[in-house]
């Protein structure tokens, strides 16, 4: 099993930044991608950024040149640095991780931290 530990969250201005950060630990061999999504109370769960195990980086179109994901040496966190914040940007975000050894996937998401821009 993985656990995902966020930290972070919090309420920031306008076009002020923020720090996210997940640690995994448990079984964390062989975790393919990890990432951030974050959902608003009645909208669907989104991706906001993900990265591969060789560092390959993906953002959604609404956050790209915005929010920069990175992994550490040891490859057992993540965080997401988020600039130039805006009130849309609200919600709680989630750590997961993806998880393969041959055929088997699974999948693990943390608790979620609440974001805040304030106008």
């Amino acid at each position: 099993q993985v656990q995902l530990m966020e930290s972070g969250g919090g309420l920031v201005q306008s076009g002020g930044s923020l720090r996210l950060s997940c640690a995994a630990s448990g079984s964390i061999f062989s975790i393919a991608v990890m990432g951030w999504y974050r959902q608003v109370l009645g909208k669907q769960r989104e991706l906001v950024a993900s990265i591969t195990s060789s560092s390959i980086t993906n953002y959604a179109d609404s956050v790209k040149g915005r929010f920069t994901i990175s992994r550490d040496n040891a490859q057992n966190t993540v965080s997401l640095q988020m600039n130039s914040l805006r009130p849309e940007d609200t919600a709680v975000y989630y750590c997961n991780a993806d998880k393969r050894r041959g055929i088997w996937q699974f999948n693990y998401w943390g608790q979620g931290t609440q974001v805040t821009v304030s106008s």
